[in-house]
């Protein structure tokens, strides 16, 4: 009998000390669907490109066409700027296919969500990208009732007042036209 190979996050948390907001998926691609080291990989992944219409009117802001990849250094400064920290939701996982799809991966550990707030005193935002994450973080912090996508609830963290933002999923497999999905993802600039 084989075993599928427990697969460990291959990134460190992106954590701003003055990020005010968090957002979690739960596991990144394998690295050959990768065009750049950093989160949200995938080039038909649309994470940047929805930044890029809620900030900049421009799906193509963080766009490089010619080498079909993100300009990691320009989202790195952005997200700096805007006070947004990334990580995932599961920090090891076995892919029971060989797809980056949530339903296909199988959570073996699961991140240490409180020790990243902990480390940003200012956030009081986590957003998921998924709902494999939001099922992780309603789990998690014992939120009764899942925000729908697009909206949020609160909940405390540590005497820190919080909200649970569920966005809809940056997969082009998710059936949600771009423009909509960077609708929903504007209330976070609110």
């Amino acid at each position: 009998m084989t075993h599928d190979p427990v697969e460990r996050h291959p990134l460190q948390p992106f954590l701003p000390p003055h990020a005010h907001m968090l957002m979690l998926g739960s596991f990144p691609p394998a690295r050959k669907r990768w065009c750049m080291d950093f989160f949200y990989p995938n080039f038909i992944n649309d994470m940047w490109r929805i930044w890029g219409l809620v900030c900049f009117g421009d799906k193509q802001h963080f766009v490089d066409e010619q080498h079909k990849c993100f300009r990691r250094e320009q989202i790195i400064q952005f997200l700096e700027h805007e006070g947004i920290a990334l990580f995932d939701t599961a920090t090891a996982v076995v892919r029971t296919t060989n797809t980056a799809s949530d339903k296909d991966l199988l959570v073996v550990e699961q991140t240490d969500v409180a020790a990243l707030l902990r480390q940003l005193p200012e956030c009081t935002a986590v957003v998921t990208t998924g709902q494999k994450a939001t099922d992780l973080l309603t789990t998690l912090f014992h939120i009764e009732s899942q925000p729908k996508v697009g909206g949020y609830v609160e909940f405390t963290f540590e005497g820190r007042a919080m909200r649970l933002y569920r966005m809809p999923s940056s997969s082009r497999a998710y059936p949600m036209k771009l423009e909509r999905k960077a609708e929903l993802y504007s209330v976070l600039k609110q």
